[in-house]
C-alpha cells in the first residue's frame, strides 16, 4: 500500500518574549507589524530584546500513514497535535525535518479556516474549491451536495462574517469533505457544531475513508476516535509517545491522563481567576454527602459545590454541570433552573456557593470528568472549564448481593422489581 503521509523527525521551535521567525504564518507576520506600530507610538517598554526563550512544539516526530487509512492524532491540550497538522497543512514550516504528501489535502483546522470574511457563502465554496485545485467544473458538480449537507441555503448569498460560528464550521467541514481531497484532515473543530451535525460529520468521515481515502482526525472525544478511526498516534509534549492500534492507544491515553488529574484531588482552584463579564469562579469541588466516609460510592449521594463572585451589580449568573465518563461520552447535563431564589433573577455583588447533589444509587463505578459552563442572562456570554475536575466512584458490596462480575453501563440505578405469579399460585 503506497504511503499517502510521511513525517520525517518533524521539529517546530517558537521563541517566547520575541516576534516569531519569517517562516511562521502570514496572521503572526501581520500582527507583528501592528504591534511595531504601537510601540513606536508608546514609550517602547512593550518591545522585546534578547533572544527570548525556546519552546520546542514538536520534536523529531516520525511516522508513516497509508492510502486508505483512518488515523487519530490524539493527546492533552499543548502536546502539538494542532502544530502538526498545520505544518501538514503548510500554514507554517518546520524548524527542521520535513513532510513528505501524496495527494491533494482537504483541511478544516479552525472554523472557517480558507474562509474570507466579506465572500458569501456561495462565493467561498468556489474559492476554497480553487485553494484545493478543484476545476470550476468539479466544484459546480459537487455544490449542491455541498449545500445540502451543510444546511446554509437560505444563507448561501450572505457574506460569511454574518454566519454563527455552528453556520461557519457546517459549511467549512462539508466544502473540505465533498471536494473529494484524497487526504482529509480534520482537527477539534467539529465540538463547535451541535450533537446532531457531529453525528453526521462522522458519519461522512466513515464513507470517506471506506472510499479509499486518508483520514486524519485530532480530538479528545474517544469515542468518536474509535468509532472512526483503525490506528492512533499519541504525542506527549510535542514527542510520539505510542503508535498502534487506536484500542490499545485510546486505553493507555485515558489511563494516564486519569492518574495524573486523580492525584491533584476533587478540589479545582481557580487559575488566574476565569470570568465572563458577570461572575468570576474560585473554586468547584466534588464532596462526599456523608462526611464521615469521604471515599465517593455508588450507594451514597454526593455534591458539587462551585464558589463564585458576582461582580457586576444586578448581573444574572447561571451554570450547567455536564458529565462524561473516561471515555468522553456525556452522561448527563444538568443546568440550575430549579435553584427556586436566584434562577433568572438579579443577583447583588458578593461571593455565592452552589451546590448541585448528584443523587446515590444513580452512577456506576468509575471515573468521570466534570465540565462547568456559566452564563449570563438569556445564555450569552458563556465560560466553559472543560474537565475541570476527574473523579472516581467506586462500588459498593452491599448492592452486589454476591454477585462479583462487571457490571456494564455507565449509571447503574436502584430500580425496584416485583415478581407475581401469573396464575395466582405460591408455588
Amino acid at each position: 500500500m503506497r504511503t499517502a503521509i510521511r513525517f520525517e523527525a518533524v521539529s517546530k521551535q517558537y521563541l517566547l518574549g520575541k516576534r516569531r521567525d519569517p517562516a511562521d504564518d502570514l496572521q503572526d507576520r501581520i500582527a507583528n507589524v501592528f504591534r511595531s506600530a504601537v510601540r513606536r507610538l508608546g514609550d517602547g517598554r512593550g518591545s522585546h530584546s534578547g533572544e527570548g526563550s525556546a519552546f520546542w512544539a514538536l520534536t523529531d516526530v516520525s511516522f508513516d500513514v497509508k492510502e486508505g487509512e483512518r488515523v487519530a492524532i490524539v493527546g492533552r491540550n499543548g502536546a502539538g497535535k494542532s502544530t502538526l497538522l498545520k505544518i501538514l497543512s503548510r500554514i507554517t514550516e518546520p524548524t527542521s525535518g520535513r513532510i513528505k504528501v501524496n495527494g491533494r489535502i482537504g483541511a478544516l483546522l479552525e472554523v472557517g479556516t480558507g474562509f474570507h470574511p466579506e465572500l458569501t457563502g456561495r462565493e467561498n465554496i468556489y474559492l476554497n474549491g480553487a485553494v484545493l485545485g478543484m476545476t470550476r467544473s468539479e466544484i459546480r458538480r459537487k455544490f449542491d451536495d455541498i449545500v445540502a449537507f451543510a444546511e446554509v441555503e437560505k444563507f448561501l448569498d450572505t457574506p460569511v462574517k454574518r454566519y454563527s460560528s455552528g453556520m461557519y464550521v457546517r459549511l467549512a467541514f462539508s466544502v473540505a469533505a465533498h471536494l473529494e481531497p484524497e487526504i482529509l484532515v480534520i482537527d477539534e473543530v467539529l465540538a463547535v457544531g451541535d450533537a446532531r451535525f457531529q453525528k453526521k460529520c462522522l458519519g461522512k468521515m466513515e464513507e470517506v475513508g471506506r472510499s479509499g481515502r486518508t483520514v486524519l482526525f485530532v480530538s479528545h472525544n474517544m469515542t468518536a476516535v474509535r468509532t472512526l478511526c483503525n490506528r492512533a498516534v499519541l504525542l506527549d509534549e510535542g514527542r510520539v509517545a505510542m503508535d498502534g492500534p487506536v484500542t490499545e492507544v485510546a486505553a493507555h491515553y485515558l489511563g494516564a491522563g486519569i492518574q495524573q488529574q486523580l492525584a491533584t484531588g476533587r478540589t479545582w482552584t481557580g487559575e488566574n481567576a476565569p470570568r465572563n463579564g458577570s461572575a468570576r469562579l474560585r473554586s468547584v469541588s466534588v464532596r462526599s454527602g456523608d462526611e464521615s466516609a469521604p471515599d465517593l460510592t455508588i450507594d451514597s449521594p454526593f455534591h458539587v459545590d462551585v464558589e463564585f463572585a458576582v461582580t457586576q451589580p444586578n448581573a444574572v449568573v447561571g451554570m450547567t454541570l455536564v458529565l462524561h465518563d473516561a471515555e468522553g461520552t456525556c452522561i448527563f447535563s444538568s443546568i440550575a433552573n430549579r435553584e427556586p431564589r436566584w434562577y433568572g433573577k438579579p443577583m447583588p455583588v458578593g461571593p455565592y456557593r452552589s451546590r448541585c447533589t448528584i443523587p446515590a444509587n444513580l452512577l456506576n463505578a468509575g471515573t468521570f470528568s466534570l465540565t462547568l459552563i456559566v452564563f449570563g442572562e438569556g445564555f450569552s456570554d458563556a465560560l466553559t472549564l472543560r474537565d475541570v475536575l476527574l473523579f472516581r466512584v467506586d462500588d459498593s458490596d452491599a448492592l452486589r448481593r454476591g454477585y462479583s462480575g462487571a457490571w456494564s453501563g455507565a449509571v447503574r440505578p436502584a430500580l425496584d422489581w416485583i415478581t407475581t405469579s401469573v396464575n395466582g399460585s405460591t408455588k
